[in-house]
């Protein structure tokens, strides 16, 4: 995942209240435990914070279980027992200009990179939680995106993808009162095909210990065509 725009711009972009005006440098290879930016609806107003990649429950004994809940499946969300809490009270929304999935191609793994064909960041469907650790009695917030079948242009290459809000939805999503597992698992659909391009990138995406905006330079290849079935971030 890459989240370029800054926490002001996406405030300004979302009607949302920075609060935490510390600087972000921009992201190019967001990694699962790594901090990203979200955007929350409080008592008092909509809200950018800063959130660890994979959701910790409450219940959890420990702060690594995050690390294996990164996504949660649109399908089984409402009943899981990491999400169901979250489904019906905490979403949230994490900004992205885009995502990364991977080909298989002779025997290496060729990163490609998806995003909106206007440029402006996605909106991907979110889910946040409060855990608090028993030995320091520090509260971490923590999140995870919501996944679903793919459209058109990511089934070229998973069949899993982030749901990714329109702008309507997003109100809808974010409302702390709408409880309504129907209306709310009815947006948890596949984005316009038309909405979205792809490309190929350095394969340097594939260390998490890289960044920078070299990771995101087109490199020249084909539309892939056919869809492999292999872990990956949004799988």
């Amino acid at each position: 995942m890459t989240q370029q725009t800054s926490p002001s711009d996406v405030a300004r972009i979302f009607d949302a209240e920075l609060r935490d005006p510390e600087p972000v440098p921009p992201r190019f290879n967001c990694a699962p435990t790594d901090p990203l930016t979200v955007v929350v609806e409080r008592e008092d107003g909509r809200v950018v914070e800063r959130h660890r990649w994979g959701l910790i429950p409450a219940w959890a004994a420990s702060p690594s279980e995050g690390s294996r809940r990164i996504n949660a499946r649109a399908e089984t969300v409402a009943e899981s027992p990491a999400f169901r809490v979250a489904f019906r009270r905490r979403r949230c929304l994490v900004p992205a200009d885009g995502f990364y999935e991977w080909q298989r191609i002779d025997g290496r793994r060729q990163p490609w990179h998806v995003r909106r064909s206007d440029g402006a960041p996605m909106a991907m469907a979110g889910l946040w939680s409060l855990w608090r650790d028993p030995a320091t009695g520090e509260w971490v917030a923590s999140c995870a995106v919501v996944t679903t079948t793919p459209n058109d242009v990511v089934a070229a290459l998973h069949d899993r993808m982030p749901v990714l809000l329109s702008e309507e939805a997003r109100s809808i999503w974010l409302d702390p009162t709408e409880t309504s597992a129907g209306l709310l698992r009815d947006l948890l659909v596949p984005s316009d095909p038309d909405e979205l391009e792809l490309f190929p990138v350095s394969s340097l995406v594939n260390s998490v210990r890289n960044e920078g905006e070299e990771l995101i330079v087109p490199l020249a290849a084909e539309v892939p065509r056919a869809a492999p079935r292999q872990a990956t971030l949004f799988g």
